[in-house]
């Protein structure tokens, strides 16, 4: 069964978006790293929010734009959302619960990974115990507000277990299993 990783790239002060969900500010943080890489060849299927799916791309007005992980993946995305597109998208289906949406995109990964992508979804995910393993890439930036990478309310603790750790020159890389 495929495994389920949040997989996003914060800033040191927790932040995934500038406000306003901008994401350009990602531009200079974006080049070679193994482990993405790696990771890239082993993720099967996307899951990903409508925010995320609609919102800013880091790699506007670049050959890669539109394109998850720059153009090195391509693939079956499940989008959560509440608002289907009334015309449809290739390669994308749309879900409007959490369950059917990791159903449809466990079944299109196989035995990969599912790349969750966006705050919101990775927190459903993880509130229903869905959620496997969490990536964060941290960048040397602070930007002081947008979107967090993981905003619980009841400030319930999640622990969680270092499974891997990279450095490359433009971000630190932190692997962590979820424990239940």
């Amino acid at each position: 069964m495929a495994t389920l990783l949040y997989s996003a790239t914060m800033s040191l002060d927790g932040y995934i978006t500038a406000p306003g969900g901008d994401m350009s500010w990602l531009t200079s943080y974006l080049g070679p790293d193994p482990l993405v890489d790696d990771l890239s060849a082993n993720v099967g299927a996307i899951l990903a929010g409508n925010r995320t799916f609609r919102g800013d791309d880091p790699y506007r007005d670049t050959p890669a734009e539109g394109q998850a992980f720059g153009g090195a993946w391509s693939g079956p995305q499940v989008v959560l959302t509440h608002h289907r597109p009334s015309a449809p998208w290739p390669g994308v289906t749309f879900a409007t619960d959490l369950i059917t949406a990791v159903n449809l995109a466990r079944e299109a990964a196989g035995d990969k990974y599912v790349n969750v992508l966006g705050a919101d979804v990775a927190r459903q995910c993880l509130a229903a115990g869905l959620l496997d393993e969490i990536l964060v890439c941290i960048a040397p930036v602070l930007l002081g507000g947008g979107t967090r990478l993981h905003d619980e309310e009841s400030g319930t603790p999640t622990r969680l277990e270092r499974i891997r750790t990279a450095e490359v020159p433009h971000s630190s890389d932190l692997w962590f299993r979820v424990l239940r």
